[in-house]
């Protein structure tokens, strides 16, 4: 019995010291987060994430953990995109992650689809996938009403779909690089197939 209480006494304080070596949850500013935001951020995307530009994303609410890895890929050259690139470039780790947290703090706002004789085929595609092409259906990995799923798949609610029609032409033709399963799909789809699912998209809530 002493054995296995000793036994036991040691496993426990190697525990505790492995959990005092490992490396502290990194600190979120908010506060940071929303000035070097509006100091380099607001000009594109508006004050509270939800850019008024169909080709400049909407920020608000997105999941911080892929705010976060775009940034880094982005100043990394992961992912490639002219323009930003040279704002994730001056950003810190620090600075990436306040930002992406304080957007994810943001509310989005609701966007509407537009293209009435293409939501069916938008809807079919996101709901169902195309089977015949084995690509499978949006909504597997970005939710039935658009959320996403925190730190995996971004949420895609009412973006705008001239912006989500670009990254998925970017997917398609090699151009953005950084998510293998992305390429893969896009890779299948005709410009039609985009632009019907995007405008879908642009009207989920």
């Amino acid at each position: 019995m002493k054995s296995l209480a000793a036994l036991l006494t040691a496993s426990l304080l190697a525990a505790s010291a492995h959990a005092a070596d490992a490396p502290a949850a990194p600190q979120i500013d908010l506060a940071k987060g929303a000035a070097t935001y509006g100091t380099v951020c607001v000009a594109c995307h508006a004050a509270d994430g939800n850019s008024t530009v169909p080709l400049q994303p909407n920020l608000a609410q997105q999941h911080p953990e892929y705010l976060f890895k775009q940034l880094v890929e982005l100043k990394s050259g992961v992912r490639q995109d002219p323009i930003m690139v040279g704002f994730a470039t001056m950003l810190s780790e620090e600075d990436a992650r306040n930002i992406s947290y304080w957007l994810a703090s943001q509310k989005a706002k609701p966007g509407v689809a537009k293209e009435k004789d293409l939501v069916m085929v938008g809807e079919r595609i996101y709901r169902g996938g195309i089977p015949d092409r084995q690509i499978p259906a949006c909504a597997g990995c970005h939710s039935p009403n658009g959320a996403g799923m925190p730190s995996q798949y971004p949420r895609l609610s009412g973006q705008h779909a001239e912006y989500t029609v670009k990254q998925m032409v970017a997917f398609r033709d090699g151009t953005r690089a950084n998510n293998a399963m992305m390429t893969g799909v896009a890779a299948k789809m005709n410009d039609r197939e985009i632009k019907a699912v995007s405008d879908y998209i642009a009207g989920l809530r």
